[in-house]
């Protein structure tokens, strides 16, 4: 039996997508088992599988793990991505549910109707430029290192750098008035395993089409 985290999910980003990053951000390999239809999740709620009923699920360690936040603070404690300190670890934890509220409006578009899905992107796009970037950018300029907290990287800057990719699918300009943003994703991009995460082949998800979002439709509902 292989000693890989196994991920379980549909094939795309949701709320699988963080974890991807920081297993990779980690320099862990890890295997993925893709739903395909609504058997597929059906099968691992009535194993037994899902303690909540519900995806994403990672076996990790012995463990069948599931719920997002839990799944990345155990990852993140393992792999020393989780602070020095109890304070340190309150700023990444502050700074990473910014992002997972961020985050969220993605993995909802990708169950928005067609006919209003262009009103939800100018909405993320409204709030990634007002809302989130600003706070973040004022975190690295009253912080003044390379990191969002302390001198080394945490979980925190690998959600951050997924988030800022993410919203430059749809608006390649959004950091033009982030001049430290854009410092920080050049530097945690050219970090070793992160840059080859981001190289083609690799597992991280693109961009949900049309026919990911109607599969994801088909699963769940």
């Amino acid at each position: 039996m292989s000693g890989k985290p196994r991920l379980h999910y549909f094939n795309g980003r949701g709320r699988m997508e963080p974890i991807r990053w920081l297993l990779a951000a980690a320099g862990v390999e890890f295997e993925e088992t893709y739903m395909e239809t609504k058997e597929d999740l059906t099968k691992l709620q009535k194993d037994g599988s899902l303690l909540f009923q519900q995806v994403p699920m990672v076996e990790i360690d012995g463990m069948k793990m599931v719920q997002t936040r839990a799944i990345l603070n155990y990852i993140a404690t393992k792999h020393n991505l989780y602070g020095k300190d109890l304070k340190e670890r309150a700023l990444i934890d502050m700074y990473v549910e910014g992002m997972f509220d961020l985050n969220e409006l993605f993995v909802m578009y990708e169950i928005t109707p067609p006919d209003k899905r262009g009103q939800q992107i100018a909405n993320i796009m409204d709030k990634a430029e007002n809302r989130y970037f600003p706070v973040f950018e004022k975190v690295l300029k009253d912080h003044g290192k390379d990191f969002l907290v302390g001198n080394q990287l945490s979980k925190a800057d690998v959600q951050l750098l997924e988030i800022i990719l993410m919203v430059e699918e749809w608006k390649p300009d959004i950091l033009a008035k982030f001049p430290l943003l854009q410092s920080f994703k050049a530097r945690i991009s050219n970090i070793p395993t992160i840059k080859k995460f981001l190289q083609p082949g690799s597992q991280r998800k693109p961009r949900p089409d049309d026919d990911l979002m109607d599969k994801v439709m088909r699963i769940f509902f």
